[in-house]
């Protein structure tokens, strides 16, 4: 193991003043041309040949060469193979049974899929996903009119065999599938480290089996997935109600403090606003939008680290209607979201894997590192249970409590021990940074580069007062996933009393 680093004194942090904001990344002239290159141009070419197919309902024609989900997919599976050769393009098939009244009858569901496999860890990927399929709800005769209503939809009544009425679906969702294959596309011409992955999903309208499916599979697979970046409505910059805003995108993560999907969002953050400085890039620590869900959702549940990208200005008028269509909406806005994801999934794609902070119980000295193929993602929940001290001095590893984060007072009991250990190649690895935050802080305020090493000593500060966690940075500049040091709960225990 390394030496341990130490810090003096003078870097104590104390929570009755901020703490100091990292100095800016500096820029990789390899992710820039990446940004740079996402077409405007060629998006605005994409929405609006998907809109051309009248409806692309997953419910709608599979046979039909022009009009349909059918003739939507085959599209979007030879625009994948025309882009490079080193994409490799699938379609792949679920025969999904009836189930209720949007699965009204057994249905054939392809995801389409390109992938780009990585040079260095290809067994890790990293997702851009959105979803093809599009929808127009028609009220049942005596309902009311569905006017857009998002919350309200569920109230109302729908005929959800009405599935060849024009569904032309510009900004729900061909504005995200263009993203996704802009992406493709450029990134294409590219070698990455990691494997990079571009999906376009079905079956987001029938509550997101496509991704459903998909992110199930991983799961049995083993799949290494390390980010998905999903993207579904990112084409208005104008709400329903006249607010106007193009020059900011949320990025909706979930509820769980430091959570990997939370990690996720942080990062789109600094990438998204490092290589596209004129967008605001506005995490939301909610899993969607009140009420609503997207093809993110899936893979959460599955323990992956995942994202749903999304305008701030929706017009609910438009959505699941005849009028969602390509002059309702704006190309340059979408380009600019484009943008923010080549920024993360190049940034990623490129960047070490993040260490591993987490130790099992029960499996040596300090436990095993925990890390995403072995129950990373729980790990990065803080699993479940724990000691009151596990955090502090480790006590309480190897009685069957759980994972513990690799963090304590040190010999002195007034300091922070950070330990952590390397996943994957060092090769092009240049060092860790530790990061810190107050604990009502949202995002890192304080980051300090220490080297190649496997632990941290920092004097007098306490690790009841802040939060940290730990990166990997590449040679090339490029910045992993943080791994946060997250404490388990405590159990509640139960006492048996003499009767």
């Amino acid at each position: 193991m390394s030496s341990c680093r130490r810090v003096g004194a003078a870097l104590a942090l104390s929570l009755s003043a901020p703490l100091a904001w990292a100095q800016p990344g500096a820029v990789n002239p390899r992710i820039r041309e990446i940004v740079d290159a996402v077409s405007e141009s060629r998006i605005e070419t994409i929405i609006r040949k998907l809109e051309s197919f009248g409806t692309r309902n997953t419910m709608s024609s599979q046979d039909d060469p022009e009009r349909g989900i059918g003739a939507a997919r085959k599209w979007i599976e030879k625009e994948f193979q025309s882009y490079s050769p080193r994409l490799q393009v699938r379609s792949d098939l679920y025969r999904v049974r009836k189930k209720d009244e949007r699965i009204f009858r057994d249905v054939d569901l392809y995801n389409v899929v390109a992938v780009l496999p990585g040079k260095v860890s290809p067994e890790t990927q990293v997702l851009v996903t959105g979803h093809y399929d599009s929808l127009q709800l028609v009220p049942l005769p005596g309902s009311s009119p569905a006017g857009g209503a998002s919350i309200g939809e569920r109230a109302l009544q729908f005929d959800w065999q009405k599935v060849d009425v024009p569904a032309p679906g510009a900004c729900d969702d061909a504005s995200g599938t263009a993203a996704v294959m802009e992406l493709a596309r450029v990134m294409s011409r590219y070698d990455f480290d990691k494997t990079l992955v571009f999906i376009a999903f079905a079956g987001e309208e029938q509550a997101l089996v496509g991704a459903s499916l998909h992110a199930a599979r991983a799961r049995r697979e083993k799949q290494g997935i390390e980010a998905v970046l999903n993207n579904d409505i990112i084409g208005t910059e104008v709400s329903g109600n006249g607010r106007i805003d193009n020059g900011s995108v949320s990025v909706y993560s979930d509820e769980v403090m430091d959570s990997p999907s939370q990690q996720l969002a942080r990062l789109v953050r600094e990438m998204g606003e490092r290589y596209v400085p004129s967008m605001k890039v506005k995490v939301m620590f909610l899993q969607d939008r009140i009420g609503r869900g997207g093809d993110h959702s899936p893979f959460q549940m599955e323990g992956y680290a995942a994202v749903r990208i999304s305008t701030p200005n929706e017009n609910y008028a438009n959505q699941h209607s005849a009028t969602d269509l390509l002059e309702n909406m704006s190309v340059p806005y979408t380009t600019r979201v484009a943008k923010v994801n080549a920024a993360a999934a190049a940034s990623l794609a490129l960047a070490p894997k993040a260490p591993a902070v987490m130790s099992i119980p029960g499996a040596g000295r300090g436990g095993r590192a925990q890390t995403a193929s072995d129950g990373g993602a729980e790990a990065g929940r803080g699993g479940r249970g724990g000691s009151g001290d596990a955090a502090g001095s480790g006590r309480g590893a190897g009685r069957g409590r759980g994972p513990t984060p690799m963090l304590s007072r040190g010999q002195s009991r007034y300091d922070a021990q950070l330990r952590w250990r390397t996943v994957g190649s060092e090769a092009n690895l240049k060092g860790f940074a530790v990061v810190m935050r107050s604990t009502t802080a949202p995002f890192w305020e304080q980051e300090i580069f220490v080297g190649k090493v496997n632990e941290y000593l920092m004097k007098d500060v306490s690790i009841d007062d802040l939060r940290f966690g730990v990166k990997a940075i590449g040679v090339d500049g490029t910045e992993s996933l943080v791994a946060p040091y997250v404490y388990p709960a405590r159990r509640k225990t139960e006492i048996e009393t003499v009767q």
